[in-house]
């Protein structure tokens, strides 16, 4: 690599550094930026491996000239490399507002081997302070990627505290009346994408209708927005930073318990993709967050609708005691959403469902078919079974009706048997509505929740806006073999020797026979 990722960052202080070495003169760290003063000047000595192999360097220079008073303000700059001018009395734009990118094309002849010299000078006429906020340098084969180094660590820190203080809005804002801000709630917050950017905008909504939205100092250092209370009182809203770490770093028990963790899939072309994991953590108070928007400083945004993560368990069998296969209306039809049924020649029935993977059904559905309604289910009883042979009853039912064809009705599985995870369930129809025959259009099984998912969009930087979801994290297993684990080994090892037994007894009858 002929030039390594070349940057310093003087929105913090130290300032963040790669390859580089710097030193100032006539200047000063004033928040989120170097001050210089009239002739300041900042010294920048970087190595260059091999400089025949770069073709030609992008140098970028981001600053900001102060004001003077309500006029724009003046202080040019000179940019020299091994102290050839690069630009001479350049005037960056003083209005005062944003930094702005000063990009400079770096030639060739004037990279050396080992040590380089870069110098940014304020010149001694300057009437105003040139802010200095960064410097990159990149071979032009790999522009951006100073850039993106420097971002990335920046972004090692992703758990920001905050001391928080409110007032009410169109206060007087003289210095004087620093008394009216109010103390207000410790902001605790991490969002990590994995794509190593810090916030730029934050917005959030409560389960009770308070919400708040910020924008962030581009070095963390505070914040400033609006808060609305939950009784619909609106507050000047800003933040001073308390602390930040490395996840998990600074999280108490407390707020790990807000933390949420989400597997993830984006939507585009016509389908969902697997992407980053997520990890979202908003505390401001006692009250969870129920809507979470950013921006980070890359330019990509992100909305999520947290909400609770439960849905159709997939069954991938069903077998029946009796079904009229011939018929077209065999037990398969139970697991499909066409006006199609199941039918049995018995006033009596077993349904045995095996699930993708064992799960917690907290409620099932059963729908009626099309006809007959004395062939509806009215007496039965839900059991579950880790190994498809030893059941327990999870939930019993009778004197039960569907008052019309293609009934929906849901079932809450009741009492504290249902926090055992199943893989297989049984249906057991004990009794009809007085036919002869029994019937259903379909069964469903509802997993309890296991957190909260979400639903959302997300937008990266200069592209559109695409579908976003999320899932829980499985919570990580505790040390040692699950119960459920060890009952349904038990439970099959019960299975293996009674049909061991079994085959024995066979043998000896035979030899006996002899």
């Amino acid at each position: 690599m002929s030039l390594q990722a070349t940057f310093a960052d003087f929105s913090v202080e130290p300032a963040l550094l790669s390859n580089a070495e710097v030193q100032r003169h006539g200047c000063g760290f004033a928040g989120d930026h170097l001050a210089l003063d009239a002739g300041g000047s900042v010294t920048l000595e970087f190595e260059v491996v091999d400089p025949e192999a770069i073709p030609q360097a992008t140098l970028t220079v981001t600053g900001l000239v102060s004001r003077l008073g309500s006029s724009p303000g003046y202080a040019p700059i000179d940019v020299l490399l091994q102290g050839e001018a690069l630009a001479e009395e350049l005037t960056v734009p003083g209005g005062g507002d944003l930094p702005t990118d000063n990009v400079f094309a770096v030639p060739a002849r004037l990279l050396k081997p080992g040590g380089n010299t870069l110098e940014i000078r304020t010149s001694a006429e300057a009437r105003s302070m040139f802010w200095l906020y960064r410097i990159t340098l990149d071979s032009i084969d790999e522009r951006g990627r100073s850039e993106r180094a420097r971002a990335a660590q920046a972004a090692q820190d992703s758990v920001f505290a905050y001391r928080t203080e409110l007032r009410a809005p169109f206060a007087d804002t003289s210095s004087s009346s620093s008394e009216s801000w109010e103390v207000g709630p410790r902001l605790l917050f991490h969002i990590d994408r994995d794509e190593h950017s810090l916030p730029a905008q934050l917005n959030w909504r409560a389960a009770d209708g308070a919400e708040s939205a910020i924008s962030f100092q581009s070095n963390m250092s505070g914040f400033h927005g609006s808060h609305r209370a939950a009784d619909g009182t609106v507050y000047e809203y800003r933040g001073h930073l308390n602390g930040s770490w490395a996840f998990p770093e600074g999280l108490d028990d407390a707020s790990e318990s807000r933390l949420h963790r989400f597997r993830t899939e984006e939507g585009w072309g016509g389908g969902w993709h697997a992407s980053h994991e997520l990890r979202l953590l908003v505390d401001d108070g006692p009250v969870p967050v129920e809507r979470v928007s950013w921006r980070d400083q890359r330019g990509n945004s992100g909305v999520v609708m947290l909400q609770s993560a439960t849905g159709d368990l997939k069954v991938t069998g069903v077998a029946a005691s009796e079904e009229f296969d011939g018929g077209g209306e065999g037990a398969a039809n139970l697991l499909d959403d066409a006006r199609n049924k199941w039918l049995a020649f018995d006033d009596t029935a077993l349904l045995d469902f095996t699930l993708a993977r064992p799960a917690v059904v907290s409620s099932y559905s059963l729908r009626s078919a099309n006809d007959a309604p004395g062939r509806d289910p009215r007496d039965w009883t839900l059991l579950g079974s880790f190994d498809g042979h030893t059941w327990t009853p999870l939930d019993t039912r009778t004197g039960e009706t569907f008052t019309s064809r293609f009934q929906t009705r849901d079932f809450v599985v009741r009492g504290a048997a249902h926090t055992t995870a199943y893989r297989h369930y049984r249906l057991e129809i004990s009794s009809n509505s007085g036919s002869n025959e029994t019937q259903l259009a379909q069964v469903r099984f509802v997993e309890a929740p296991t957190g909260q998912g979400f639903v959302g969009y997300y937008q990266r930087y200069n592209e559109g806006p695409i579908g976003y979801r999320g899932t829980p994290v499985p919570a990580p297993k505790a040390d040692g073999v699950p119960a459920t684990s060890v009952a349904a080994d038990l439970e099959a090892a019960v299975q293996s020797l009674t049909d061991t037994a079994q085959t024995l007894a066979a043998l000896a009858a035979r030899l006996r026979g002899r």
